[in-house]
């Protein structure tokens, strides 16, 4: 389902979107009406908003769109964007009025298989932005895809292992959480993770050496292992990565 401010949209006004590219959004996954870390999810579109476009956004009917597209119960991945159909390469130092976008698709299950991923030097423009920018993210995703892996992990200039094209990155050593130091996008289920487990620590990480497990964790797959770091083989399971992802189902959830 696709509706604009609460209205099923015209195609026409999605072409901005799709020509100029410009605008941020937050994926939610919704559980019988209900989503972990909703208030992170709704600062962070207000801080995007502000960077973005100078202005916030009204959370209430952000939340009152959300309810619009949800089914009775279950379970499904809920997109919501802001943008502005007013602005395109010729009018993008105008006025900003960000209208919201809200798209859903099938959720799949929680912490789904392992993956492989290998790394490439990447830095996102404005990391800390959740931007719809994602051309160089993406291309780098395919030619792993295409090079036999299953995805993508990000390197910054000075080395450092920093993030996913989607997701962040943990890593476990000594039983404990390490989260890599760099210019990311904290996501939400990060620091929701970050709020459950005590005594995880931030660090410049420049390869997998020295730890024994690795995840990738976002909001719509919770915690997923990453069993290969460019050939080299972590731990497809363990008891801190499990025990991270029971943490998190057990999260009740806010309702929209």
């Amino acid at each position: 389902m696709t509706e604009l401010d609460g209205r099923p949209v015209d195609p026409a006004e999605l072409q901005v979107l799709a020509l100029t590219n410009y605008g941020h959004f937050t994926t939610v996954r919704v559980e019988d009406g209900r989503v972990r870390g909703l208030a992170l999810h709704l600062e962070r579109l207000t801080a995007d908003c502000r960077a973005l476009f100078g202005t916030e956004p009204d959370l209430d009917r952000v939340r009152a769109y959300v309810r619009r597209v949800l089914p009775g119960a279950g379970t499904v991945n809920v997109r919501v964007t802001l943008f502005d159909p007013a602005l395109d390469l010729g009018t993008i130092g105008g006025p900003a009025h960000p209208r919201v976008l809200v798209t859903t698709r099938p959720a799949g299950p929680l912490a789904a298989g392992p993956v492989r991923v290998r790394t490439v030097p990447y830095v996102r423009d404005l990391p800390q932005v959740k931007g719809v920018g994602l051309y160089g993210a993406l291309r780098h995703r395919r030619e792993a895809l295409l090079a036999g892996f299953d995805d993508v992990l990000f390197t910054d200039p000075a080395g450092r292992l920093t993030e996913g094209g989607t997701w962040n990155l943990g890593l476990v050593r000594d039983g404990r959480v390490v989260w890599p130091r760099g210019e990311i996008l904290v996501g939400t289920t990060m620091r929701l993770l970050q709020r459950a487990d005590e005594g995880w620590s931030a660090e410049d990480v420049r390869s997998a050496d020295g730890f024994e497990a690795a995840f990738a964790t976002n909001a719509a797959v919770g915690v997923r292992v990453v069993s290969a770091v460019d050939g080299r083989p972590l731990a497809g399971e363990h008891p801190v990565v499990e025990r991270l992802r029971a943490a998190y189902r057990e999260l009740p959830g806010e309702p929209v």
